[in-house]
């Protein structure tokens, strides 16, 4: 895992930024949030690509490390350079991802669209099972989910009308889907 976030000139900017951040600089605390974002995405994808593992994953690792980023931020030392202590969660972040997923390998399913035929319609039980878990959450979990995971709502279009933010919703609906995936493993025999 070669790949570094950040150059010597964004380190700097970024150390910069994570001071006004911390003296509570919230408008900075979020373009470095941007920025970081997207060097640990690239970051994310040529480990996954090198892995041949595909790229599913990459957002999680991105919502993953800055949330970590931002839970830890308070321990960062002001006076070292920013990007390796922020390369250094994101590669555990993304070794995390590489160990949840096991020895699978990505594969394509474009191509497959002409072999397997679309379902004649959807089983009514399979729906009739979902609402039964997802009935469990509570009631803004739900609301999410429903949202997005059933009715095929885009995250923004889910945000913008629970008024929350895209990040939020990603986070509440990757828990959302962590507790739905409990409780129908407690479910099979």
């Amino acid at each position: 895992m070669s790949a570094s976030v950040g150059d010597g000139q964004s380190d700097e900017k970024w150390a910069g930024m994570m001071r006004a951040a911390i003296a509570g600089d919230e408008a900075v605390y979020r373009r470095l949030l941007e920025e970081i974002g997207r060097s640990v995405r690239a970051m994310a994808r040529g480990a996954f690509a090198r892995a041949r593992s595909g790229d599913a994953d990459v957002e999680d690792v991105v919502q993953e490390t800055l949330l970590a980023i931002h839970l830890k931020r308070n321990s960062w030392d002001g006076g070292l350079r920013l990007a390796p202590w922020v390369g250094a969660i994101a590669r555990h972040k993304i070794i995390d991802a590489m160990r949840r997923r096991g020895a699978r390998r990505f594969q394509p399913i474009e191509d497959f669209e002409t072999i397997l035929a679309a379902p004649e319609a959807e089983d009514p039980h399979a729906r009739s099972d979902a609402e039964r878990l997802i009935a469990k959450l509570a009631p803004r979990q739900r609301d999410i989910v429903r949202s997005i995971s059933l009715d095929g709502h885009s995250i923004a279009a889910t945000a913008a009308r629970l008024s929350m933010s895209e990040g939020a919703v990603r986070v509440a609906l990757h828990r959302s889907l962590k507790l739905l995936a409990s409780a129908w493993r407690s479910l099979s025999p």
